[in-house]
């Protein structure tokens, strides 16, 4: 199967999950990231030495539950073109792009589904706040509260996320390249197959974080400081931990992967 053809078929894929959805704002650019995505996991497993047909099957399964996210928020979408203000939901499916919602209280938001690539969120309360399937590329985040707050299936390239708190937060299938996380807090968050290439952790201390089949190539986790943190099923061999401090669990976790631990403390 050449590039193309394989290309094109992932692309129908997509096509097929959102097909049911009907257009959405955010549509061309969440499906234009997911493609992205969705042919650099392939073209990985094919330099593993997959079959094409045994690289798309397991390239499709990575999807993972994103047909069941659009079925639970495609309902709504229409309902939110209804909306009043003071709906949680009133921010669903809708362009916001360049929007100023900085230093604003948005706990709880509904933002699934919506345009908003370069608005400003920065000090803003988004606890809980819902951002599923949404195109935030060039958004900036910073000093922003999103304990718990859901990001899957974003698409995060280029944000400012400074000094942000996303304690426990759903960062699922996003794509962060090129994102800073200087300052942020990421305690409890997961990371589950989001592309995280050459993000830099450097200097961070992260608990609980969970990037289990992420993308993490030229990723830098220079002088950081580890606990409980999970690798699982993810390539880290050209992922930097020089200076790192990590607890005996991720050091056991990341011997056993083969990664280079040289210039690295155990505690």
């Amino acid at each position: 199967m050449t590039a193309a053809n394989s290309n094109d078929k992932l692309k129908q894929f997509l096509d097929d999950v959102f097909r049911p959805y009907g257009d959405f704002p955010a549509r061309k650019d969440v499906e234009q990231e997911l493609l992205a995505n969705l042919n650099e996991k392939y073209n990985d497993l094919k330099a593993d030495g997959k079959t094409d047909d045994e690289a798309y099957k397991l390239t499709v399964e990575s999807f993972g539950d994103v047909s069941e996210i659009m079925e639970y928020m495609a309902p709504s979408a229409a309902k939110s073109r209804q909306s009043v203000a003071g709906d949680s939901s009133r921010f669903r499916a809708t362009a916001l792009q360049q929007a100023d919602l900085g230093d604003t209280n948005l706990a709880g938001g509904n933002f699934s589904m919506s345009a908003l690539n370069g608005a400003n969120f920065d000090k803003s309360d988004l606890r809980g706040a819902t951002f599923k399937a949404a195109a935030l590329k060039g958004a900036s985040f910073v000093g922003a509260d999103l304990t718990n707050a859901n990001f899957d299936s974003s698409d995060l390239t280029n944000t400012n996320l400074q000094d942000a708190n996303f304690t426990g937060a759903t960062l699922k299938r996003c794509a962060f390249k090129g994102a800073s996380f200087s300052g942020t807090t990421l305690d409890n968050a997961d990371f589950k197959q989001s592309d995280l290439t050459e993000v830099s952790f450097d200097g961070q201390t992260l608990r609980g974080t969970v990037f289990d089949a992420s993308s993490l190539k030229k990723a830098t986790f220079k002088n950081a400081v580890l606990e409980s943190v999970s690798f699982h099923h993810t390539k880290l061999k050209h992922t930097a931990f020089d200076g790192t401090t990590m607890d005996k669990v991720t050091y056991a976790l990341l011997k056993g992967m083969k990664v280079n631990l040289e210039n690295v403390v155990i505690k």
